[in-house]
């Protein structure tokens, strides 16, 4: 799902994996939740060309090949990373 010059993708993949469960993590700790909670959706912000790039190229996720959705997917995963900011922000940075 990232484009072919960024490299070691599959870490990349993984490190996303590891800071989201850190991010998890995170929002649990009040002393650190409102920082959390802004790295989170700077964080959601980065990963959104990554799902742009894979809906143009129709990567399907589940099966890894190249006949997914493609731009329809779109519809769906934009509005649901401005619900996630919205929730980052909402539930954590302004109580």
């Amino acid at each position: 799902m990232l484009p072919d010059f960024i490299p070691f993708k599959a870490e990349v993949v993984y490190l996303t994996g590891i800071i989201e469960i850190a991010a998890a993590i995170g929002l649990f700790i009040p002393n650190i939740r409102i920082v959390t909670a802004w790295l989170l959706i700077v964080f959601f912000i980065l990963i959104l060309p990554a799902n742009i790039y894979a809906a143009i190229k129709h990567i399907d996720y589940q099966k890894a090949t190249f006949d997914g959705n493609g731009p329809s997917y779109l519809w769906f995963r934009i509005p649901l990373q401005i619900l996630f900011i919205s929730w980052a922000y909402l539930s954590a940075i302004k109580k």
